[in-house]
């Protein structure tokens, strides 16, 4: 008997009514991140908090149910290795109204008009190759 793989998963507003998984848009679909390392997850979280997202908690839960629930939601999903030195980065936009927010605040949102993970685009505050300088000072931390 094989023993099933445990990974992690981004969860926002974890154990609540209102809870929802993380995902990233990729064209017309939505795939899930799975990690094998909750440190990976736990850092990918922190990516996304800087980002200004709600405060994601990487939940442990059974590889092959997360699959389940993605064929059923027409959804991807991506196992990100613990051994691999891949390190994993949120997409730069985001949406800002997500799935998982209460229906009563969903009229007319960003959403129609956004993929998820996308918003509209601001003029960007600092230039090029300060925020370059920035994003290797951050490489260099992970």
């Amino acid at each position: 008997m094989i023993t099933p793989m445990r990974v992690f998963v981004l969860i926002f507003n974890a154990r609540t009514e209102n809870e929802g998984i993380h995902t990233i848009r990729e064209g017309d679909r939505n795939k899930i991140l799975m990690f094998e390392s909750e440190d990976d997850a736990t850092r990918f979280a922190l990516m996304l908090e800087a980002q200004d997202f709600p405060s994601p908690t990487p939940e442990p839960i059974d590889a092959e149910e997360i699959k389940e629930f993605c064929e059923s939601a027409g959804y991807e999903w991506e196992i990100i290795p613990e051994s691999s030195n891949l390190v994993v980065t949120p997409p730069e936009l985001n949406v800002e109204q997500t799935d998982w927010q209460a229906d009563a605040q969903k009229e007319d949102t960003v959403e129609d008009t956004y993929p998820l993970n996308q918003q509209p685009l601001e003029e960007p505050e600092l230039s090029d190759s300060e925020l370059e300088k920035m994003r290797r000072k951050l490489e260099g931390l992970l």
